[in-house]
């Protein structure tokens, strides 16, 4: 997909950024080439490359909460999340995390309300969509009274048992935007905290990942290292980032694909210097503290894998000043762009990563959401 022009110099200075989900035409749906735009919840992110389904099949068996305990008639019983290895949510309560999700998403997209958004999102997907909806505040400062409100149905829970915090679990979902599937990820850091939102990834119907489970039906959580994979989950980002800034030389275990290859190429071609304009790029893996990964054991040994890295992108023209033309630009620009304009996205990867002993196994990308967080110009 094209980037349209964010800043606009004598000669047309182009950008990374794309049309909000809204806006932007359909994508190909994972596996089957074809699908729908993925508006409404995310409103402002923008998406780097198209999705793609893994090539995992459909789960056979979709998980359901247990009871965390059965409590005899002589009293209570407590369980330390921290230390004691329990289901990381009960499905009741799993369920009432996506109804809140759901009803704060519409009043944040609705009021055009970061502050709204913060309560049902965190990571990056709180990180690029409360951004999205700054940005459109400033455009529309009374709101959007036109929003399609946010449906959820056909809601399967996935859920890990595990020590420790923070703790999360999965939510598959069908919505009323398109024909497609959301895997969320819900997360909180303590029994104090509400759950919130912090990874989406899209599916095509019938390809959902195939989850392994325990013989009570638990989803495996994979662990950030130790966790027998071919790249460890906590080291994604840094390896993805890698990989972007040196190709294989960087990091050799990404698959060829429209987040790997085709996206170094856009680089190096859309973006190479002319005489008017310099286009810099700088790629790292985002605080693993603030955005940390999330990993699930698949059937076949490998592991579905969230994470996030950070983009910077930096325009200098030759003679300015710059005239910053896309509206999502203008909205979050601090600063004057005298000479040039610094454009930080937040990404959120979904990957496959097979097991350290698949014989030629490479990091595959399922599905990718990247969305801009913030403009300077100097």
């Amino acid at each position: 997909m094209k980037a349209p022009s964010a800043a606009q110099p004598p000669s047309p200075v182009r950008a990374l950024a794309e049309p909000s989900p809204a806006a932007r035409p359909a994508r190909p749906g994972p596996r089957s080439g074809s699908g729908s735009a993925t508006d409404g919840v995310h409103g402002g992110a923008c998406v780097c490359g198209v999705g793609r389904a893994s090539r995992a099949r459909r789960a056979a068996v979709w998980l359901a909460a247990t009871g965390l305990l059965a409590v005899g008639a002589t009293g209570c019983v407590t369980v330390h999340g921290e230390r004691a290895l329990v289901p990381s949510v009960q499905r009741a309560d799993a369920a009432e995390a996506l109804e809140r999700f759901v009803r704060l998403t519409n009043e944040a997209n609705t009021r055009l309300d970061p502050s709204v958004n913060t309560q049902a999102e965190t990571g990056a997907l709180g990180a690029i969509d409360g951004a999205g909806i700054k940005a459109r505040h400033v455009g529309s400062p009374a709101g959007n009274p036109g929003y399609k409100p946010l449906v959820l149905t056909d809601s399967r829970f996935v859920i890990p048992r595990q020590r420790g915090w923070p703790k999360w679990f999965v939510v598959d979902t069908a919505d009323n935007r398109d024909k497609d599937r959301w895997l969320l990820v819900f997360t909180r850091d303590s029994v104090a905290e509400q759950w919130r939102a912090s990874y989406l990834l899209v599916v095509a119907p019938g390809a959902e990942p195939r989850f392994a489970t325990d013989a009570k039906g638990y989803a495996e959580p994979v662990p950030v290292t130790g966790s027998g994979l071919l790249v460890q989950p906590g080291g994604l980002g840094p390896a993805y980032a890698a990989y972007l800034q040196r190709g294989d030389a960087g990091s050799p275990d990404f698959a060829a694909g429209p987040d790997t290859t085709a996206l170094r190429t856009q680089r190096r071609t859309q973006y190479a210097p002319t005489p008017q304009v310099v286009t810099q790029f700088a790629d790292s893996g985002a605080d693993p503290v603030r955005y940390p990964p999330v990993a699930l054991r698949l059937s076949d040994g490998g592991a579905l894998v969230f994470f996030t890295t950070q983009h910077i992108m930096k325009q200098t023209v030759a003679k300015g000043p710059v005239r910053v033309q896309d509206p999502t630009v203008n909205a979050l620009l601090t600063g004057t762009p005298s000479r040039s304009v610094t454009l930080t996205y937040v990404s959120e990867q979904v990957v496959t990563v097979p097991s350290a002993t698949t014989s030629g196994g490479k990091v595959a990308f399922v599905d990718r959401i990247a969305g801009l967080v913030s403009a300077t110009g100097q």
